[in-house]
């Protein structure tokens, strides 16, 4: 599923004293079964562009094209699209409410009309594409899983309704550095089975550049930069002058090379540095 978004524009409170613009000319292409990473700081746009995806906000001008078409057209495009693109906002796991897990995954399959032997099938799928076992967990309280079980849950409820791309908002925000390493664990599995289109919300340059094939740099509302996470944070003087930087091993490989201890910094990960400071030390 592609989707493109030509010159969308968004104000906030438009016409009140209170009037903002959020979004500023967006220009931006997303193929089929890519892995996105949307950085910025608060307030640069982020999440008030990814509620465009699914038509929980409409643009006050421009268009976002799903599959060739202006979801924007009619009422029934928007709610069509919602089948098709799941959106994990922060802190999903307040969204739980059911008695059991099986029951609150459940929820959004029963809700399109699906026979009970597809949504229990659903239920079971997603539950173990997030890493959940299903006879084990199915009759348990949402309410006595640890905050990295609950994420889990939040996104099985939204897979289980079978999207084509997802999309999680910041979906370690609260955890610790264990639960924050399992779901990205868990994100990268789902990438790589279902074969999904993934934009994932983050501030965090470390955690895109061991994830993500895209990076796309959010600041005041604009589009600042994109593209693969290499070249992007080549431009570590112009990241970090919006404040944003790179990831510490590539701050630490661009001092390495001002000393002279190696002649390649391209590496944004700490595998990639490794191997290049051994290469380097074997030379």
């Amino acid at each position: 599923m592609s989707i493109e978004i030509k010159n969308l524009n968004f104000i906030y409170n438009e016409g009140t004293p209170f009037e903002r613009q959020a979004l500023k000319n967006i220009n931006l292409t997303i193929e089929d079964n890519e892995f996105i990473g949307l950085i910025g700081h608060t307030g640069s746009g982020k999440s008030t562009l990814i509620q465009h995806f699914n038509g929980l906000l409409k643009p006050t001008s421009g268009e976002l094209i799903v599959d060739g078409e202006n979801i924007f057209d009619s009422k029934n495009k928007v709610i069509n699209i919602r089948k098709k693109i799941g959106l994990v906002f922060q802190y999903p796991e307040h969204q739980l409410f059911e008695e059991t897990i099986a029951k609150d995954i459940a929820f959004g399959p029963t809700n399109l009309g699906l026979d009970e032997v597809e949504i229990d099938k659903r239920v079971k799928d997603s539950m173990e594409a997030v890493g959940l076992d299903y006879e084990v967990m199915k009759d348990r309280s949402p309410f006595d899983l640890s905050g990295g079980q609950k994420r889990r849950v939040a996104i099985a409820g939204v897979l289980a309704m079978d999207p084509k791309v997802l999309i999680l908002d910041e979906p370690t925000a609260g955890l610790d550095p264990k639960g924050r390493d399992e779901i990205f664990d868990q994100i990268r599995t789902l990438y790589n089975s279902k074969k999904l289109t993934i934009i994932i919300v983050s501030h965090s340059m470390e955690d895109m550049a061991n994830l993500v094939n895209k990076l796309v740099v959010m600041y005041r509302g604009e589009i600042y930069a994109s593209g693969e996470p290499r070249k992007v944070f080549e431009n570590a003087e112009e990241l970090e002058k919006i404040g944003l930087g790179v990831p510490q091993i590539k701050k630490l490989m661009i001092r390495l090379k001002e000393l002279g201890k190696i002649g390649n910094d391209n590496a944004i990960t700490i595998e990639e540095a490794k191997s290049i400071i051994l290469e380097e030390l074997r030379s």
